[in-house]
C-alpha cells in the first residue's frame, strides 16, 4: 500500500501539479491511517462523504505539495 500510494502522490503533484495531496480514510481504517502517516501526511479534519454515501464522515489526512517534496529528497 505505501509503494502504491507513493507513487499515486509523485503523479498527483509532480504530473498533475496538484498543491495538496490529501487522503479520505474511515476512521476505523487504522491500517490506512499508519500508511498516511508513515507517508508523512497528518490529521487534518474531519469530512462528510459525498453522495450516494451520505450520514458517513472520513477522517482526512494531507500535506503540501511542498511536504511531500522535501520529504521524498
Amino acid at each position: 500500500a505505501t509503494e502504491g500510494a507513493t507513487a499515486a502522490m509523485d503523479y498527483a503533484v509532480d504530473i498533475l501539479g496538484w498543491s495538496e495531496v490529501i487522503h479520505t480514510i474511515l476512521p476505523e481504517n487504522a491500517a490506512s491511517v499508519r500508511v498516511a502517516e508513515r507517508l508523512g501526511s497528518r490529521f487534518m479534519r474531519k469530512q462528510e462523504t459525498p453522495p450516494p454515501f451520505e450520514g458517513m464522515m472520513w477522517d482526512v489526512y494531507g500535506q503540501t505539495a511542498d511536504e511531500w517534496r522535501a520529504r521524498r529528497n
